[in-house]
C-alpha cells in the first residue's frame, strides 16, 4: 500500500496515472502544479476538516481561530474538557459540534486511534471513521487522502471533483458518484493523486480552489 509523504509521492503518481489512463497527460499539462497540502494526522486535523465543511474558509479560519485561541493546541483531550456551551463561542453549529465531541470522547477513551489508520487499509479504515456519529464517507476520505497519507482514496461525493472529470472529459452533465466511482477505478492504486489533480485542473478552469484542506 502507498502512502503520500511528500512531492516525491505526488510525482511517482502523475507518472503511474498517465501510463494507467493517457487522457490524463493533456489533464497534467494544463492543471499546472499539483498541491501535497498535508496535515499531521490526528484529532486536530480531522477537527479541521469537519470544521471547513459547508462554510467558507473565511468563517472557517475565523472559528478555528478562536477555538485556537481557546484551546492552545486543538486535541481531543481539550476539545472533550471544554465546558458544555463553548462551541457557541467558536461559532461552531450545533450539528458540528456534536460530532466534534464525539470524535473526541472515542478518542479519549481509546476506542479510534487517528495515528494509526494510515497502517490499514482504506475500507478497513473509512468504516472506522464512518462509524461514528456525523463522520461521513466525504470527511473520512479527505482525512484519509490528506492527514493519513492514503494514496488510493477518490471522494466520488466531491462536487468539484464530479465538475472537473465531467469537463475534463466532456460529459454534458456532472457525472455522478456511482459513475464517477467507475472512471475513477482506472486510477488505482493512486486515485488520491488523481484527485488532486482534478482539483488543480478545476482551480485553473474555474479560477477557484476548492481543495478541502488548506
Amino acid at each position: 500500500m502507498h502512502i503520500i509523504r511528500g512531492e516525491d509521492d505526488i510525482q511517482e503518481g502523475l507518472a503511474a496515472l498517465v501510463e494507467l489512463d493517457p487522457r490524463l497527460r493533456q489533464i497534467v499539462s494544463e492543471a499546472g502544479p499539483v498541491p501535497l497540502r498535508l496535515r499531521e494526522p490526528g484529532f486536530e486535523g480531522l477537527a479541521h476538516i469537519i470544521v471547513s465543511q459547508v462554510v467558507s474558509r473565511a468563517s472557517a479560519d475565523a472559528i478555528w481561530g478562536r477555538m485556537m485561541a481557546r484551546m492552545g493546541r486543538v486535541s481531543a483531550k481539550a476539545y472533550a474538557e471544554l465546558e458544555p456551551d463553548a462551541w457557541r463561542a467558536f461559532g461552531l453549529s450545533l450539528i458540528k459540534h456534536d460530532t466534534l465531541a464525539r470524535v473526541a470522547d472515542v478518542v479519549v477513551d481509546g476506542g479510534l486511534d487517528l495515528h494509526s489508520l494510515s497502517a490499514e487499509s482504506p475500507e478497513k479504515a473509512l468504516s472506522e471513521l464512518t462509524a461514528i456519529k456525523g463522520i461521513g464517507p466525504w470527511t473520512a476520505e479527505v482525512y484519509l487522502m490528506f492527514c493519513g497519507g492514503h494514496a488510493d482514496v477518490f471522494p466520488v461525493g466531491d462536487v468539484a471533483l464530479q465538475a472537473a472529470v465531467g469537463m475534463a472529459f466532456g460529459h454534458d452533465v456532472r457525472p455522478l458518484p456511482k459513475v464517477l466511482a467507475r472512471e475513477a477505478a482506472v486510477w488505482m492504486p493512486w486515485r488520491s493523486v488523481a484527485a488532486r489533480l482534478f482539483w488543480a485542473y478545476y482551480a485553473v478552469k474555474t479560477r477557484r480552489d476548492a481543495l478541502p484542506i488548506d
